[in-house]
């Protein structure tokens, strides 16, 4: 039987005005139209070819032997080509678009964004798409504590935090406390390994080592500072989320960045904020 969605092997069974009617076996029954545009003029009946099945606009099982951008229980990262009143359309590389309904989506996409997804077939045999991957992706094994890789945000649980696809297929998890700045389900972040857990899932942190991150938030502080004419209205009493709106900063990081500037002598401290020295 010729199964939806996958790649798999068939038979060339008969030729028509339509096409090449290929079948699951040599002399099969079971028949599958591969449309005449894809008919090469060396094909031969009992020829075996590797060709992917799906429906047609028109809902008839059909056969293509171009390769497809995803399979069925893939996962993959595909462009968003339109929608309609209850879903978006994707490529997937194939004449027809892969239908994503708006209960499997997450946001609201646009025409020309991309976003990670499997394959999965509805009641009605029809090839859909679905931005819930979370029980997709795998368990990574040649990964290391420290290297940085990248991957898509999939579902923010704030009392969790952030599971994470690394690298689009392996889970991972940026902790809640590790969320200094405000991401978006289906961001696409530079995350740095932390910890290998020992059923394989991997803990992330969108931050540098102390030492590189301590340097990134000086140098945000003073190009805040420099912007607005080398005064800041912030300070240890600055309710931490105005911080956050204003540098992307934690509150404890905002501290540490002023402290380390304080001690160069390049900044002062007045009643309202911190002021440059020039």
């Amino acid at each position: 039987m010729f199964q939806t969605g996958k790649t798999q092997k068939a038979y060339v069974n008969r030729f028509s005005d339509y096409g090449a009617y290929l079948s699951d076996e040599l002399n099969g029954e079971n028949e599958v139209l591969l449309p005449k545009k894809l008919v090469k003029d060396d094909m031969e009946v009992d020829q075996e070819l590797e060709v992917f099945i799906y429906r047609d606009s028109e809902k008839r099982l059909v056969a293509t032997t171009k390769k497809p951008l995803i399979e069925l229980g893939g996962i993959a990262v595909l462009e968003v080509t339109g929608n309609i009143e209850n879903g978006f359309f994707l490529n997937m590389g194939l004449d027809k678009d892969l239908y994503l309904p708006y209960n499997e989506a997450k946001g609201q996409l646009r025409k020309g964004q991309k976003c990670l997804v499997t394959m999965y077939v509805d009641f009605k045999d029809q090839l859909c798409a679905s931005m819930k991957i979370y029980n997709y992706l795998t368990v990574g094994t040649d990964y290391k504590v420290g290297q940085h890789v990248q991957g898509t945000v999939i579902e923010i649980k704030p009392e969790m935090g952030a599971f994470f696809a690394v690298d689009d297929k392996y889970h991972g998890l940026i902790p809640r406390h590790e969320l200094y700045k405000e991401i978006k389900e289906g961001a696409k972040l530079e995350a740095r390994i932390t910890r290998i857990r020992e059923d394989g899932r991997i803990n992330l942190s969108i931050k540098e080592k102390a030492h590189v991150q301590i340097t990134n938030d000086v140098d945000i502080l003073l190009k805040a500072l420099e912007e607005s004419e080398g005064e800041l209205y912030l300070n240890d009493d600055s309710d931490p989320e105005i911080i956050r709106k204003r540098l992307n900063l934690s509150k404890r990081a905002f501290k540490r960045a002023v402290g380390k500037l304080l001690k160069e002598n390049k900044i002062t401290i007045f009643e309202d904020g911190i002021r440059l020295i020039e």
